[in-house]
This record gives structure tokens, sequence and C-alpha cells, in this order.
């Protein structure tokens, strides 16, 4: 059974507002993408702190040791998590590695992110591998505003451009969300805040993925690159606005720290991902780093 909302509180270094000295371990094991995001810009090295990023790319089975050396390293660990580097559901990369940790380390909380393209057709196979947390990716909830943040999605072999692909995003993204938090899955929703195209539009994403299940909001600053590296970056009053425009409708969540793809260790506080992957693994799977 998933852990309640109460509990990830008290052991998950995100939903305790970082208040609980835990730590996480993320596991890049998610090489593809199905969405092409317009400010997404996954990169392999050991430099740039964001998502999307990591130093390579691991296989499921690679990651038991990685955990176990993690552990070792950093014993604070409470949650193994995979946010990437490209999305959890366009694989069964992510799926394949949360069974091997529920047989090897049950203790851990598992906690998976995804744009929700495929949430809802594959919300059984979350639910049955046992994740305690899901955040899913809702930049919009109006296919006019996605399709200005996302050029495509590829749809069970299709490349889906615009607001067709948008709403297709959009519909699956609601009804994955629904699915899983009838589960007793705490879910929380992240929205790349971009002031021009979504900053008028955060209340309704806040009040429409509250009422789909969601608990917890997370506004996230542009970090302006790839097709949007044009458009500046989100001031301190656009995030403040956005902020209280989403608060009448949902938990916010304040202290994201732009964690890359495979974050070890407590956040803001301590990080041994360098350490850590240092001669371990995969060199790198980059001719499947792309969207597919």
């Amino acid at each position: 059974m998933a852990k309640s909302f109460t509990e990830l509180r008290e052991s998950h270094p995100c939903f305790g507002q970082g208040k609980a000295a835990t730590g996480r371990i993320h596991l890049p094991v998610c090489p593809g993408c199905n969405i092409a995001c317009r400010f997404c810009e996954r990169s392999l090295n050991d430099t740039e702190n964001r998502p999307g990023v990591t130093s390579k790319v691991l296989k499921p089975a690679e990651t038991i040791p990685l955990i176990k050396k993690a552990l070792e390293i950093s014993p604070e660990i409470k949650v193994a998590g995979i946010a990437g580097p490209g999305d959890t559901l366009a694989s069964d990369n992510a799926l394949k590695t949360f069974s091997l940790i529920d047989r090897n380390f049950p203790e851990l909380i598992k906690c998976m992110s995804t744009n929700g393209l495929l949430l809802a057709e594959r919300a059984e196979e979350i639910i049955k591998v046992g994740i305690d947390s899901l955040t899913v990716t809702v930049n919009a909830v109006d296919p006019e505003i996605e399709a200005q943040l996302n050029d495509y999605i590829i749809w069970h072999g299709k490349k889906i451009e615009g607001v067709e692909g948008a709403k297709i995003l959009i519909e699956n993204q609601l009804a994955g969300i629904k699915k899983i938090a009838e589960a007793g899955i705490t879910i929380k929703v992240n929205t790349v805040l971009v002031p021009r195209i979504n900053g008028s539009h955060i209340a309704e994403i806040a009040k429409t993925v509250a009422e789909a299940g969601a608990k917890k909001y997370n506004i996230i600053p542009l970090i302006p690159t790839a097709k949007l590296a044009s458009e500046p970056a989100p001031t301190c009053q656009d995030i403040h606005s956005a902020r209280a425009a989403a608060m009448p409708y949902i938990e916010l969540f304040l202290h994201c720290n732009h964690c890359r793809a495979d974050a070890v260790g407590v956040p803001g506080r301590t990080e041994f991902s360098k350490a850590l992957y240092a001669n371990f693994g995969t060199t790198g799977i980059k001719e499947n780093f792309s969207h597919g």
C-alpha cells in the first residue's frame, strides 16, 4: 500500500517542506521522451544543475548496486526517485527499476515523475509496482496554451503536432491523475511558469488538477533554454503572483531545487552524485537520448 500524504510529510525531503533531514537518490534510467517541450534541453554532463541533465543513463539492473553504494555514503536517503532524463513512461525502464527496488530495498519510498502522456493507460502498472508519490508536469489545461509550450507528442508511434497533440496530452494527464489519486497515491503537479504564455492561466491549472486529485502544486520558474531561450525568466513578482493565484485551490510546494536526474543526497545540504557515479556503470547512452 502506498504511503499516505501524512507519512510522506515525515520522511520525504520534498513533501516535508525541507524540515526533515532526509535524502533521495534520483536514478537516471529513462533516455527517451515522447513529447517535445519547447523549453526542454536534455543533456549528459557533470556541470548543469537542472532537470533533464545527468552524467550518464543507467540500465535498471545497474541501479541496485548503485543504491547500495549510495546508502553507504548517505544513510539519510529515504527516497528512490526516477525523474528522467527522459519520460519515465516512454519506456519500461522506470517500472522495471521500481520492481527491483521493491524487492531489494522495500523500506525506500518510491517516487516517480512523468509528463503524463501515458499516465492514464499505464496507471495500473504504476499502482501495481507500489509507487508512493507521483509528480506530473502539467503546464496548461487549455490546448491552445499548451501548444505554445509543446511542439508535438509521439502518440502510439505517430507524431501529432500543435493543438491536436496538446489536447491528447491534457486529456491523458487529467485522466491519469484521477486514476492514480483514487488508488491512494499522493500526487504533486509541477507547472513550468512562462509568464507570457501561461502566467495568467495558473489558477485554472491549479483548480483543475486539484479537482482531479492532486495534493501539491509546484510552480517552477522557466530556465530560458532550447526554443524558449529568448523568453525572460520569471521575476520574483511573477512567481509571487502565480503562487497567489494557485493558493486558493491547492497546497503549494515552495522549495524546489531544480534537481538533476541523477541527484543524490539531502536537497540543499549535501550532493554526492559525482562521487557516486565516478567510474560506475554505463558510460552514457546517447543514441536513444531523444524524442521517440
